[in-house]
């Protein structure tokens, strides 16, 4: 006789989980989900075994920096080591408003408000603002995070093709002018590297009378002056964007999330993104360490400029290989396969050398466009690059 822990129920929920196709796969290959023991600068341990980590969205290597370092250890012994709850329940700290402060000047906005996780910035970018009985029209490719703030929203959707200004102005000539019409990009796609065109975009915005929300998550640290973002590279005012999110977990060493815009436009959010409002504080370390991390780009710019540096040498090794990178611009290069299988096989064959990557296929991406997810660090050195090289011959060998 089973015991009771044996027996399957016969809840419809349990019995979903049991017979859960997809987990049955991700539990049979390794591919996701992977432990890691250790990790110091651009490498990782797993099962005891040193790997370069080349999927980690580190871009600047400030993971690691002394100074960030030892700001999480002091914030810890001032405030310890939790917020203890929501802000608009428990109230702010002082530090939560000088990071508002500082990245507020630091973006060109007049007001800034920061999260526990850039998934909840970036929701409540988008039902802060969307209701129902508004539009909002999303680029294809958009991250999973503003997803998830348009459904919580209410609103009705439209989808425009990726990085199409001319698809998103032929979709708004269809629909209602009375209607509030919010427009959702990101300004670096980090699975595709692609880089959004703001400038066009934002015409299409004003000549429709349109409200914009971008999340800069991956062009933060990487892009424009200082790595100021997206407006900043392509020399826009940053007041021509109404809503920039983004998080604080690629370049800026640390965890959570920000929203920046007007002072009234970032009030009005607090008021009405739930996922702010029932969300707890951003914790102490992690603030001091983005704060930090925000200092170290206006103060050592060298971290930026050895980042674009070591994006050329990759690039160099992978158009040597002639493998698809789909056009990336940024530190995130995809290496497309175009299919499942080729992805798992090249996958493993990168592992088998030692190199730690991701892989991503459809749905996730779009049919046709499997692949391996590649980040590139200011923390890879030449010996890196040296091994990546070989690791991509053994791959393309191997899987190709």
């Amino acid at each position: 006789m089973k015991l009771p822990f044996q027996r399957v129920s016969q809840n419809p929920i349990r019995r979903r989980a049991h017979k859960c196709k997809i987990t049955a796969l991700r539990t049979k290959y390794p591919v996701y989900y992977n432990t890691l023991e250790q990790q110091k600068g651009s490498r990782v341990w797993i099962d005891d075994r040193e790997m370069i980590m080349l999927s980690s969205n580190d871009y600047l290597g400030l993971t690691y920096h002394p100074r960030v370092i030892e700001a999480g250890k002091a914030a810890m012994d001032n405030w310890g080591s939790s917020s203890t709850g929501a802000r608009l329940a428990n109230g702010s700290r002082s530090f939560h408003e000088a990071l508002e402060e500082k990245l507020a000047a630091f973006l060109g906005a007049e007001a800034c408000h920061v999260n526990v996780a850039g998934y909840v910035s970036c929701m409540s970018a988008i039902c802060g603002f969307a209701e129902r009985g508004d539009l909002v029209l999303a680029d294809k490719n958009i991250h999973s995070s503003l997803w998830s703030g348009i459904s919580l929203s209410g609103a009705k959707l439209e989808r425009f093709s990726h990085n199409n200004p001319a698809d998103l102005e032929d979709a708004l000539t269809h629909e209602d002018a009375g209607v509030a019409k919010l427009i959702v990009f990101e300004g670096i796609y980090s699975m595709e590297g692609h880089i959004c065109p703001l400038p066009e975009l934002l015409e299409v915005a004003r000549n429709h009378n349109c409200f914009s929300i971008l999340d800069d998550a991956h062009a933060l640290g990487v892009l424009g002056a200082q790595g100021r973002g997206t407006a900043s590279h392509f020399k826009v005012d940053s007041g021509a964007v109404d809503i920039t999110c983004g998080s604080f977990s690629k370049s800026l060493a640390s965890t959570g999330g920000f929203i920046a815009g007007d002072r009234a436009l970032i009030e009005y959010m607090k008021s009405h993104a739930k996922p702010t409002i029932f969300s707890a504080a951003l914790s102490p370390v992690q603030a001091a360490c983005a704060s930090t991390a925000l200092d170290i780009l206006q103060e050592e710019p060298e971290h930026l400029a050895q980042l674009w540096k070591n994006v050329e040498t990759y690039n160099e090794i992978l158009r040597e290989f002639k493998l698809d990178t789909w056009g990336s611009q940024t530190p995130a290069i995809p290496i497309v396969l175009g299919t499942k299988e080729r992805a798992y096989y090249f996958w493993k064959a990168l592992r088998e050398k030692g190199i730690f990557t991701v892989i991503s296929v459809a749905p996730g991406v779009p049919p046709g466009k499997d692949l391996i997810r590649t980040a590139v660090s200011a923390r890879h050195s030449e010996e890196d690059f040296e091994q990546i090289a070989e690791a991509l011959q053994h791959a393309v060998k191997q899987a190709l």
